[in-house]
């Protein structure tokens, strides 16, 4: 929905080129980091061993909360917009539905329960799944490149298609375009949590830092021939902002307006949510290895407990019910607020590209790049720092855009407080620090 109140057309594929070739130089950079520390601890590994001497138990130990809060909110939020894109989609089937707080929190809880069960029980059967998710992926993006332009009433010039910008939705006026970005760029936010699975590949020195790599790439070529056909169908801008206002969901609305039938619009969008469930499954396989990695080096309390490999299933089921059980405590809070509740999805953006930009900067900055130069896989010594460079300011202007509120002027309930829930957060890392952790906490291993 960000996109269209930021512009349209022209923040829809412009923003998402701009977006993923930036997203790149992070990427490139963990790549190098990942070969050289080929361990599921990822970050804080990295952090603990490219700090000044003095301060790397702590530093590492901030960087693991801080992967620890993005991987959470990043999860919560993925596994929410399968809810929220769940019920958007009744609605188009049956108008006369509007899904309360209280359905969305059940629809939230039985998604959340149902990858938890397929996480657990299904272990082994993940890689089919992302092989079979790489070639469904093709065939939801060739589906909607037909469907579309061949169903639509109305298809807009390239000229139109292409430069289209209405600047008054969001109030930002000019500035909108980079309200309009915010999709894209929560889209690969989570690239880094590819490195939570470096302890269950063979040759994860080498075969990490190419899926890092080549994910953003692919993703951009594979995303325009989604992104093109909407751009080049839309419906007008002020329509879909008015019908997805209860759900914060266009994409319903868009594939029903321009199909011209709600069979058409559901049947599009149930493709969507089977593409939206294999990524829940995904990302939160990744965040449970993350919470695992990080008890193993009680970074949390009760790190013994939540750092037990299920021999049965073969994967932390002690990490995986924790992830399951803040996820649907921390969906209470939509009761009260939403607003307080859509913080989370700026705050897991944050959260992880803070996280990646610790280690690459301690990797420029304290060692000067020696360690990753000499890892396996690795940049040309130019192009190394070229990446560091634009990986980091990249960082910095993700993290003053995502705490910047969507549209003007603002209001209690419309105010972006992402910022408020990540300093929050990171304060009872900081408690939890005093009171124990920095007893407790060890060495991160590798």
């Amino acid at each position: 929905m960000s996109a269209i109140v930021g512009g349209g057309q022209l923040p829809l594929w412009l923003g998402w080129v701009v977006c993923l070739v930036l997203q790149e130089f992070i990427g490139l950079s963990l790549a190098e980091l990942s070969s050289a520390f080929p361990t599921s601890a990822g970050s804080h590994y990295a952090t603990y061993r490219l700090a000044p001497q003095g301060s790397r138990r702590f530093a590492a130990y901030l960087t693991g909360w801080v992967v620890l809060v993005g991987n959470l909110t990043i999860t919560l939020s993925v596994t929410f917009g399968f809810a929220s894109l769940l019920a958007a989609c009744i609605t188009i089937a049956k108008p006369e539905f509007a899904a309360t707080n209280w359905q969305l929190l059940l629809i939230f809880y039985a998604i959340l329960v149902a990858t938890f069960a397929i996480c657990l029980l299904g272990n082994r059967f993940l890689p089919f799944v992302d092989s079979f998710c790489a070639g469904y992926t093709l065939l939801v993006i060739f589906l909607v490149l037909i469907v579309l332009p061949s169903t639509a009433d109305e298809r807009h010039s390239a000229s139109y298609t292409l430069g289209h910008f209405d600047s008054t939705l969001s109030g930002w006026g000019g500035f909108g375009f980079a309200i309009g970005l915010l999709p894209s760029a929560y889209c690969f936010s989570a690239l880094g949590m590819i490195t939570s699975m470096s302890e269950e590949v063979s040759s994860p020195e080498t075969s990490v830092p190419w899926a890092l790599s080549l994910a953003v790439p692919v993703g951009l070529v594979a995303g325009l021939f989604f992104i093109i056909p909407i751009c080049a169908t839309l419906p007008p801008l002020a329509d879909i902002v008015e019908a997805g206002a209860s759900s914060g969901q266009a994409l319903p609305y868009i594939f029903a307006t321009v199909t011209g039938s709600p069979g058409g619009g559901v049947g599009l969008t149930v493709l969507v949510l089977i593409l939206t469930l294999f990524c829940c499954i995904s990302i939160t396989t990744a965040a449970s290895r993350m919470f695992w990695s990080f008890a193993r080096d009680h970074g949390i309390p009760f790190g013994d407990f939540f750092s037990v490999i299920d021999a049965k299933f073969g994967v932390p089921r002690n990490a995986l019910v924790l992830l399951t059980v803040v996820q649907m405590l921390l969906g209470l809070i939509y009761l009260g607020s939403t607003s307080a509740f859509n913080a989370f999805v700026a705050t897991g953006v944050i959260a992880l590209a803070v996280s990646y930009a610790i280690p690459i900067a301690m990797s420029a900055i304290s060692d000067r790049r020696r360690t990753v130069n000499a890892a396996s896989w690795h940049l040309p010594p130019m192009l190394g720092w070229f990446a560091n460079f634009i990986a980091l300011l990249w960082v910095a202007f993700q993290a003053v855009l995502f705490s910047m509120p969507t549209v003007l002027p603002t209001s209690e309930t419309a105010m972006n407080y992402a910022s408020v829930v990540l300093v929050g957060l990171m304060t009872l890392s900081l408690v939890w620090y005093a009171l124990g952790g920095r007893k407790q906490f060890v060495v991160p291993t590798a």
